[in-house]
């Protein structure tokens, strides 16, 4: 009789809760950059001990990446939950900021703006492009945008805002230009659609 082959366990209800309570704890501590912000700091503040947070993440390059990708599936999800108008898509330019200060903070922190692995980066970009097309291309559709803006563009305007900007009050300062940004892309109210390729 042949023995069945044995499935691999489930991961125990408390190992997922304190798996996400690091990452939760990392992305704040991370977002706040600066010489506390390191790997005892984020067990502090997940309330584990710091074996705890090594058992599930055996480096830092492992935490930041999980983090990272983590930050990444949470902006494709809000995108498909947001209405695809400018309102939508100014929401979700600003959880984008938000994640950039993650990523500020943990190569502040943690000495990582080296660890870029070429398929996370193009994991990232891939999911970053298809997120804003799902709420640029709509509006565009329907007049309320111009159509000379392209997802590449979106992003890199916005990304270039955030490290444009430093000291403690930078996300502010970006979230205002963000409203400035925003506010050009809008049609004036009854006029046509811009054509792909003009710029107004």
């Amino acid at each position: 009789m042949t023995e069945e082959p044995s499935r691999p366990r489930k991961p125990r209800a408390d190992a997922v809760r304190n798996r996400e309570r690091v990452m939760e704890a990392a992305k704040a501590v991370f977002s706040q950059g600066g010489p506390e912000a390191g790997l005892e700091t984020v067990a502090r503040r997940a309330g584990v001990g710091i074996g705890t947070l090594y058992r599930h993440f055996p480096t830092r390059e492992a935490l930041y990446e999980a983090v990272f990708r983590r930050e990444v599936e949470q902006l494709a999800e809000l995108a498909r939950q947001l209405s695809p108008d400018l309102p939508g898509l100014r929401r979700w330019s600003q959880a984008l900021v938000e994640f950039v200060a993650t990523k500020k903070g943990m190569a502040a922190a943690l000495a990582l703006a080296a660890h870029k692995p070429p398929e996370l980066m193009a994991y990232t970009s891939g999911k970053l492009h298809e997120a804003i097309g799902m709420l640029l291309g709509p509006a565009a559709e329907a007049g309320e945008i111009r159509r000379d803006i392209g997802p590449e563009d979106l992003l890199r305007a916005v990304v270039g805002l955030c490290y444009l900007q430093d000291g403690p009050d930078w996300q502010a300062q970006v979230m205002r230009l963000l409203d400035v940004f925003m506010d050009g892309l809008r049609l004036p109210q009854g006029g046509p659609p811009a054509r792909a390729g003009e710029r107004g």
